[in-house]
Parts: structure tokens; C-alpha cells; sequence
């Protein structure tokens, strides 16, 4: 699952099918989707997610947390909410999730045949906002949290590290910030490839995202998707999955 953003006002989601990396268009959206608070089920057909569109005095009372069809938006199970505090959860299998509410979750449709766990809380979660979802699926998907490091109270950062094999490591500066550099929100991460045997320090102030796809390393950046091979020197020549820049918005129905 991808999530497009750009203008900042709009956002789509896609499938990717990483046997075949092909390319699937879901569903444009004008508003605000939270990505570091969204999960995909283990086996890929359900998305939860969390999003804000500003209509405050409408039936989504503004923002909301749902349960949809990948690689669609539209919602199967929906949760209003009214602010932006908290939202979004986390899939614990297949047919259970946990929802990031904090007792302001009440349902107002459920069609998905899902179970909301409401018992389950995660280890390693955050604040109130993003970092209460991101961390914990971070720790899920095999990343390890190194360090915590603070400069204050408006800029602090975590760092995590992911094995790649070969005694190369990925590690994610996931920061949190008051004046972040330009085109980065409050919260945003950066990379690094480290070989300690080695000596090697690789930074890559460019990745918006990266993480290990099997025995692979991809990462996304200035609106494109790659993948490369690391050798006992470094990075191999990159190649280039998907170029989601040329993409505009567009009005799509799911197709359920």
C-alpha cells in the first residue's frame, strides 16, 4: 500500500503488488490522510486509517478513523472523532484491530466483520498523536528503538535500526519538531546505511521512507519509489519502481 501525497491538501492511495511491483490507483482524497497513524492487515485486504477533512459540523464531525478495502478509502467501518488528538490503530491479525481512541471511538457504521479489540494496548507508544501508532508498528515490523535524544521540547528524535544482513543496518532518525526544515512537517524521519565492521556511514538526507521489502531494500524520495542492492561498499545503482509526481487528482468511486 502507498500513500501519495501532494499538494499537501491532496492525497491517494495505491496498491503495490511487490511480487510483480505493479502499481493500482484506489482512490484520490481532498483533505488530510495521517500516514504514520494507518496500518494494513497482515494479508493485505483491509487499510485503517485516519483523516481529517475540516468539515466540522458534518457527519465526520471533521476527522475520523475507518476501516476500508484495500487499496480503496472508502468506509466499511467508521469512527467520527472531531479533532485531530489520538486516531487511527493498529491491525492485530487478520480480523482484529486496535483502535487509537482512548474511549472516543463510537461506531457509527460496521460492515467490515472485523473485531475491535478494545482491551489491547501497544507497547512503546508516544504522546497523543502520531508517534502513538508509528512507534508501535515500527517495534511490530522488526525495528529496534536504539535512543531517544532531546534538544528541548520542541525538537527531540528517536533513533530505530533494522538488520539488513551482511552487517549492514538501516537506521531512521524519526524526528519530532517545532521549525522543521522546509517541506518537512512536525514530524518527519531521515536515514542512514551503516556497515560498523566496516567502518561505513552512509547518509541519505533524500529518503522520505525506507525499510527492508524481503531481502531488498527500497525507499521512497522526492515522489519516487526504489530499490537497491548493497554490496560490501555501498549501495548498488538504484532502480527506479514508480514516479508518482505526474499524477493529478481525480474522482474515483470504489467499486463496493
Amino acid at each position: 500500500m502507498v500513500i501519495r501525497r501532494g499538494p499537501s491538501r491532496q492525497v491517494c492511495t495505491m496498491l503495490w503488488d511487490r511480487q510483480a511491483d505493479t502499481f493500482t490507483l484506489g482512490q484520490w482524497f481532498n483533505g488530510r490522510l495521517y500516514e504514520r497513524r494507518c496500518d494494513l492487515s497482515p494479508d493485505g485486504a483491509h487499510f485503517l486509517y485516519f483523516a481529517m477533512d475540516g468539515n466540522w459540523q458534518g457527519f465526520s464531525k471533521g476527522s475520523w478513523s475507518a476501516i476500508s478495502l484495500t487499496p480503496h478509502l472508502k468506509a466499511l467501518d467508521f469512527y467520527p472523532k472531531g479533532d485531530c488528538w489520538n486516531g487511527g490503530g493498529l491491525f492485530l491479525d487478520n480480523s482484529r484491530y486496535w483502535l487509537n481512541g482512548h474511549g472516543d471511538d463510537r461506531q457509527v457504521r460496521g460492515e467490515s466483520g472485523l473485531f475491535h479489540d478494545d482491551r489491547y494496548r501497544p507497547a512503546g507508544g508516544r504522546g497523543g498523536e502520531c508517534l502513538s501508532v508509528y512507534y508501535p508498528r515500527l517495534l511490530r515490523d522488526g525495528w529496534r528503538h536504539a535512543e531517544h535524544l532531546s534538544a528541548g521540547i520542541t525538537d527531540q528524535y528517536d533513533i530505530f535500526d533494522k538488520p539488513l544482513g551482511n552487517g549492514w543496518l538501516l537506521r531512521k532518525y524519526a524526528h519530532t519538531q517545532v521549525g522543521s526544515p522546509p517541506g518537512k512537517g512536525c514530524y518527519w524521519d531521515e536515514h542512514e546505511l551503516v556497515h560498523a565492521q566496516a567502518d561505513i556511514c552512509l547518509t541519505q538526507p533524500d529518503w522520505e521512507w525506507a525499510d527492508l521489502d524481503g531481502t531488498r531494500l527500497v525507499w521512497a524520495t522526492v515522489g519516487r519509489l526504489w530499490t537497491g542492492v548493497l554490496n560490501d561498499s555501498g549501495l548498488g545503482e538504484p532502480r527506479q519502481l514508480f514516479d508518482f509526481t505526474p499524477m493529478t487528482f481525480e474522482r474515483r468511486h470504489a467499486p463496493y
